[in-house]
């Protein structure tokens, strides 16, 4: 073949339909257990701890700039928020069916506490809310002094597929109304029959501060993060929820898919999944606070706690998410810390009312309890033939001997013999301590310090993950699609580089190669599905290459350029934002 010339121009690149592959392509098959891999000894946005540049760990003091634009009305035409502006929520601020609110990186949203504001992205409307490592957008308190609950969050409904509605609820699928408004309204509804709905865009965002309980009855408290019915078209990437007065996510039904969240010293629940919610979560990480949890009397405050509803247990879709690579970092810490008198924390993972969710590669610290089956119905599905890819599985996953209770014994099937047999069999390791887990920093004298959740070349951790079995059949994206793996420096000089970097219309993929060679270079969407190949063993020159790729067709989102040459890889993160 002849070697290709220095630059190059290529087609427009079409969003295809590709949902198949969608369903198929999700998890990134890593070695490690937990949300990080060993370190690479780097301590910049692009080294291999994926909270950095964007992630904040004391919002308490962050100054962040006055309001200059007050919202107090429905949003109801394409609407953009820009970066120069500071926005105050007023009340409950909805986007309406058809429009899509679209924030530019760098935007601070403020919710006014009086108000109980709240953002609501309404079934048929879409928020376009990509901000990046280095300039994330921010939804936070309007307070002076921030605290736990001042304002509502971010609620996000679609048209995907729950098993619940209200008794007031006409329409032939089943829609509820979001928990906790004292009044129901139009807005928000949700519910449907497209688990492939898309309500749009959120990545590299911050929730700070909300979960505001919206009326006098118990638990009318929002969360940080409320998604009911959002549909697999979504995108959620990057997602901090901070100080959150209920749970930090809580899924109602739906198919949405994320990567790399963080829940921080919230209040009540850090992953909450409901009424039928089957998506897929990978990399997350949870940090508890000793003296932050729910006081609601009867409450508990846990990890993961996952259900269906309590009139209607044998309803379908059952709940049954999969979660995998999560660092779950209870209140007790490395198992230093005291409690108070008055907490309610229980359960890393609390399984109840026929859930089948499933929790694998994850690292377990800190909490009173491990893991938490309960009652007959749920038993039965985690107790199910080991081929069924509807079961729920607790696999592969660390519990650290500072846990006191790893396992609770209850009535509903779950004695010990039973999770003894089955950690054996699935590879729930129990006997490690946090200092075999060995994280680099993850546990410094105060919550607010940097931490650094990678693991010590020693960790016990950082080998024995598997992808193996039904629930991840097909699902595994077989290309390397990772940030900070400079495993080309000797063939490209580390000049690999895409820019500019957010894009809207056109990018440049440049790289310089220190001998002609093949170079193959492919660009993959969030979810790992690939969108184009650019260059496939293509003969390149020694010295200076461009490649032009032309983005206007692509959607706003987040979006990876791997470039590989004699089998390594490199890959570079470009954001879309138009």
């Amino acid at each position: 073949m002849k070697t290709m010339k220095k630059t190059y121009k290529l087609l427009t690149i079409a969003m295809l339909s590709l949902q198949g592959i969608a369903q198929t392509q999700f998890w990134n098959s890593v070695n490690y257990k937990g949300a990080f891999p060993v370190t690479d000894g780097l301590s910049t946005v692009a080294s291999n701890d994926w909270t950095k540049g964007w992630a904040n760990w004391d919002p308490e003091i962050t100054v962040y700039p006055a309001g200059t634009t007050t919202i107090s009305a429905n949003i109801t035409t394409n609407t953009t928020w820009t970066s120069g502006n500071t926005y105050v929520l007023v009340g409950n601020i909805a986007v309406t069916p058809g429009n899509t609110l679209t924030i530019q990186p760098g935007t601070v949203i403020r919710g006014d506490k009086t108000s109980k504001a709240c953002l609501i992205i309404t079934a048929g409307a879409k928020i376009n809310a990509v901000g990046t490592a280095t300039n994330p957008i921010v939804f936070t308190s309007n307070e002076t002094t921030r605290a736990n609950g001042d304002w509502g969050g971010v609620v996000l409904c679609g048209y995907g597929i729950i098993n619940t509605a209200c008794p007031t609820c006409t329409a032939a699928a089943r829609t509820n109304y979001v928990e906790g408004f004292a009044l129901n309204f139009p807005e928000i509804l949700y519910g449907g029959t497209n688990n492939a709905d898309n309500s749009g865009t959120m990545s590299y965002c911050r929730i700070e501060f909300a979960g505001v309980a919206l009326s006098a009855t118990p638990n009318s408290e929002l969360n940080s993060l409320t998604m009911g019915g959002v549909g697999s078209g979504t995108t959620l990437d990057h997602i901090q929820c901070s100080f959150g007065g209920d749970d930090s996510f809580e899924w109602f039904g739906g198919a949405v898919d994320a990567k790399y969240l963080i829940a921080f010293r919230g209040i009540d629940d850090d992953f909450d999944t409901d009424f039928g919610y089957i998506g897929r979560v990978q990399f997350g990480l949870s940090v508890r606070d000793k003296d932050k949890y729910d006081i609601i009397a009867g409450a508990e405050s846990n990890g993961f706690e996952s259900d269906n509803f309590n009139p209607g247990l044998g309803r379908t879709p059952i709940t049954k998410a999969i979660f995998s690579n999560m660092t779950m970092i209870g209140p007790k810490r490395d198992g230093t810390a005291s409690l108070p008198g008055s907490q309610t924390f229980k359960n890393a993972i609390y399984t109840r009312r026929n859930t089948a969710i499933s929790v694998h590669n994850s690292i377990i610290v800190g909490w009173p309890q491990g893991w938490h089956l309960k009652d007959g119905i749920t038993f039965d599905n985690y107790n199910a033939n080991s081929n069924l890819d509807s079961m729920g599985v607790i696999k592969n996953t660390i519990i650290t001997t500072d846990v006191t209770t790893r396992f609770v014994f209850n009535s509903g099937g779950a004695n010990s013999a039973w999770y003894d047999a089955y950690a054996g069999a699935n590879s729930i390791d129990t006997t490690k301590t946090v200092a075999q887990v060995a994280f680099v920093n993850a546990f410094p004298t105060n919550l607010y310090d940097n931490s650094d959740f990678r693991l010590s070349a020693s960790s016990t951790a950082s080998t024995g993950a598997s992808f193996a079995g039904p629930q991840f059949a097909g699902q595994i994206i077989t290309s390397t699609v990772s940030i900070g793996v400079n495993e080309l420096s000797q063939v490209l000089g580390n000049s690999f580089n895409v820019y500019p970097n957010p894009a809207s219309d056109n990018a440049n993929v440049t790289f310089t190669l220190l001998a002609n060679n093949k170079v193959s270079i492919t660009v993959y969407d969030i979810l790992g599905k690939v969108v184009t190949n650019l260059s496939q063993e293509n003969n390149f020159e020694k010295g200076n290459n461009v490649v032009k790729l032309n983005t206007s067709e692509l959607s706003s989102g987040i979006y990876f350029v791997a470039i590989s040459v004699n089998n390594a890889k490199e890959v570079s993160k470009l954001i879309i934002s138009k």
